[in-house]
């Protein structure tokens, strides 16, 4: 039941429950409005139709525009991926390369790698080039020079080998290596041919950088 007080001129107190109403909605046309007397015969309210977009302006609907970047934007950026991938695979290709020859060595581990390398390929050009001229060297038979060092690679004929356990120490113009080796061959001498000590050998050279590049100076070989 509703009552209507007056209190002021012009203005209606009206006391009652009214059912919500999203004026929004109705403004845009997608629902209907509610008016009608109080306590009719259909009911406390009655819906009665409006007129669907009388007064909405579908212009005032926010929208959102997405820019796409510049299409020199993009090709600066692809160039400079292709650039960076480039780069990185020609440094991967290079820092995996092997040093075919004692100047191409950038280390201790790459002057040894290198030296038993012309050993089994019975390069003794490289191998000369690669004993100083005041070479000494130390094995369990007896000290070695430059001369007898030599003669007794020539004697071999190395078909395999391992290295292992590989440490290098830089002193100015001198690298210490020390290192394992296991060797698979024979060598040759006026009795006939004996196999190479097929069981691990200690090693350590000592390298010296001259005018010509790196040479050894100095080498020892101890069993395990």
């Amino acid at each position: 039941m509703s009552t209507s007080v007056p209190r002021l001129p012009g203005f209606i107190i009206i006391v009652g429950s009214l059912p919500a109403v999203n004026w929004l909605c109705v403004e845009a046309g997608l629902r209907s409005a509610w008016t009608g007397p109080f306590g009719s015969a259909q009911g406390r309210l009655r819906p009665v139709p409006t007129q669907a977009g009388s007064r909405y302006n579908h212009a005032m609907r926010p929208t959102i525009s997405v820019e796409s970047p510049p299409v020199s934007l993009i090709v600066m950026l692809t160039f400079a991926l292709m650039l960076a991938l480039m780069f990185a695979s020609a440094c991967t290709f290079y820092g995996e390369h092997p040093a075919r020859a004692l100047s191409e060595a950038t280390g201790g581990e790459g002057l040894e790698r290198v030296f038993w390398k012309d050993v089994e390929a019975a390069n003794w050009v490289e191998v000369e080039r690669a004993l100083a001229s005041n070479y000494a060297g130390v094995t369990p038979g007896g000290t070695l020079d430059r001369s007898a060092a030599l003669e007794q690679y020539r004697s071999w004929q190395l078909k395999d080998y391992a290295l292992g356990d590989l440490k290098t120490e830089l002193n100015g113009t001198t690298i210490v290596v020390t290192y394992t080796i296991t060797l698979n061959g024979v060598t040759s001498s006026g009795a006939g041919s004996q196999p190479l000590p097929s069981a691990p050998q200690h090693m350590m050279t000592v390298w010296q950088q001259q005018k010509k590049g790196w040479v050894a100076i100095a080498h020892s070989v101890s069993q395990q």
